[in-house]
């Protein structure tokens, strides 16, 4: 271990962590679907998760109101006690631990989450489990990582294969889990962090299989073929209309969430108690459609099989999308993949019966479209249409079908990445301001801050304190914690060769000279990072 910490691990070493990354995360990802499997048969009596809300129709109303805003107020409190904002760590953490903290996320924060997250999804929570699977991978990689004190590579390395395996263990799909790892986390392709996360996707994958067998998710009837090339056309517009209703579910957890916020300041209610309030929201809806709550995997699967009709298949989209929208705007925890196999499988299906009743004679099986509504509305809301392709497939075990699938996800993977930033992860990371989606460019610029690159005021090649002095009279100056994204503007607009850095006193008195920022050292640290980057993507 000494060696590792401080030499780093060999190429042969990096594969054994990466595989024993994988079984770890692999335990982690299949401990948390049992977890929610026996929690969810405590608190509601079934046997078989993947039929609850039939089970559901028969529970006395009382009990499908209480029991998602009793988890509600359990995740408030688990939240409230061990998170700085009460917020569920998920996918988009972790793309902005492999971005700008070296493949580490929060430990603390991230536990919490997890527990929330199992919480929310056993009592009613109307999310999916792959947003707290992928973060509570990203935990082990972070242990892993400090422990050998790896540097930003091998961080992200590590966190990739923790993620791959969590994704196939999650799912039994270890493709979509190595290519998600590659194409969501990671965001690149490079040839050196293939070997080792396939590794891990392929340990967490058996992991899975020795309690689950290698059984598909789901189960698809036999007679779902494109009956003619002529039909493809309507799958090109199924991906169009996918687009769209991906955006639509969205934006709609993006403006339940704004106003989730306001109504919090301005009845000024407690932060622990918010998770409640939509529990008992979706407790109401769940009374009338039980199909909304939990993962939705009996849905799903009845789109799938062509058993929902097509006012159902309407108005349970509908549905899902409002109550995830409610969960998500409670900060109840879970992510949005499930919700968006099922949100597109009810599309595909419902198109399916449009387009087959419109063109009898060149129109396959309904259910055809639902398997691609399924693909195209979820690679939409990931922004990932490699790896959902592959998961879809997998996750049915279907691969005929391969051409209807493509060409959706293409279509709607296309319109939306122009009205969103590029997918639902980056779009949070957005409203965070954080830019991840513009690229490293981009974000690079806000990794660096004026206290971390200035040059003290004593040390040797800072400008003198009368020098620096003119140049905070005349309102020219940078806070410590001020990034390049903010620095690069004030060198071009002035001219200058440095600016002085202060620091501002609490008591508001006149500012305390720090150091200074040279143009010269900040372009240096910018070009340096780029480099860097491009050497990782392409090596």
């Amino acid at each position: 271990m000494r060696v590792l910490r401080v030499h780093g691990p060999t190429q042969v070493q990096f594969w054994f962590i990466a595989a024993a990354i994988g079984v770890a995360a692999g335990f982690a990802a299949l401990g948390f679907r049992l977890g929610i499997d026996a929690l969810q048969g405590a608190l509601y009596g079934v046997e078989d998760p993947h039929r609850l809300h039939s089970f559901a129709e028969t529970v006395h109303w009382a009990w499908i109101l209480l029991i998602p805003a009793c988890g509600g107020l359990v995740v408030g409190l688990v939240l409230h006690r061990f998170t700085p904002d009460a917020r569920v760590r998920s996918v988009a953490d972790v793309i902005e631990g492999a971005a700008l903290n070296e493949g580490r996320v929060e430990v603390k924060a991230g536990i919490a989450s997890a527990l929330a997250s199992l919480i929310t999804l056993s009592s009613g929570g109307s999310t999916g489990r792959e947003g707290p699977v992928v973060h509570m991978a990203g935990v082990v990689a972070t242990w892993v990582s400090n422990r050998i004190h790896a540097d930003g590579i091998t961080g992200r390395d590590l966190l990739g294969c923790a993620v791959a395996a969590a994704v196939s263990a999650s799912f039994n799909a270890p493709i979509a889990g190595t290519l998600f790892a590659l194409e969501v986390v990671l965001r690149h392709f490079a040839v050196h962090a293939f070997a080792p996360i396939t590794v891990a996707a392929v340990a967490g994958t058996v992991i899975n299989r020795l309690e689950f067998g290698g059984v598909p998710e789901f189960t698809l009837p036999q007679d779902d073929r494109l009956a003619f090339y002529g039909e493809l056309p309507a799958f090109l517009l199924l991906g169009l209309v996918c687009g769209l209703v991906a955006v639509i579910l969205m934006r709609s957890i993006f403006w339940a969430e704004g106003i989730g916020d306001a109504v919090q300041r301005k009845t000024r209610m407690p932060r622990w108690l918010r998770p409640a309030v939509s529990g008992l929201g979706l407790g109401a809806m769940a009374i009338w459609f039980p199909h909304i709550i939990g993962v939705g995997y009996e849905t799903t699967s009845a789109a799938l099989t062509g058993t929902l009709i097509f006012h159902e298949a309407v108005v349970f989209c509908l549905l899902k999308c409002v109550a995830v929208s409610l969960t998500m705007a409670g900060r109840m925890g879970g992510g949005v993949f499930s919700p968006s196999l099922m949100v597109g499988a009810l599309t595909g299906l419902a198109f399916g019966y449009v387009a087959t009743a419109a063109f009898p004679n060149v129109s396959g099986a309904e259910t055809l479209y639902a398997l691609a509504g399924m693909g195209a509305v979820a690679a939409a809301v990931l922004g990932a249409p490699i790896s959902t392709t592959m998961i879809v497939f997998e996750m049915t075990g279907d691969w005929q079908t391969g051409l209807a699938v493509m060409v959706a996800v293409s279509l709607s993977t296309a319109l939306a990445s122009r009205l969103v930033n590029r997918s639902f992860f980056l779009t949070q990371l957005e409203r965070r301001g954080k830019r991840l989606a513009a690229g490293p460019q981009s974000y690079l610029l806000a990794a660096f801050t004026a206290g971390v690159l200035m040059r003290a005021k004593d040390s040797a090649g800072a400008p003198s304190e009368a020098a620096c002095a003119e140049l905070i009279g005349q309102g020219v100056m940078f806070e410590a914690d001020a990034t390049l994204v903010e620095a690069l503007p004030v060198f071009e607009k002035w001219g200058h060769g440095f600016v002085p850095v202060v620091a501002r006193p609490a008591d508001g008195g006149e500012p305390a000279l720090m150091g200074a920022l040279f143009h010269v050292d900040a372009l240096r640290a910018y070009s340096r990072a780029l480099a860097m980057t491009a050497a990782e993507e392409h090596s």
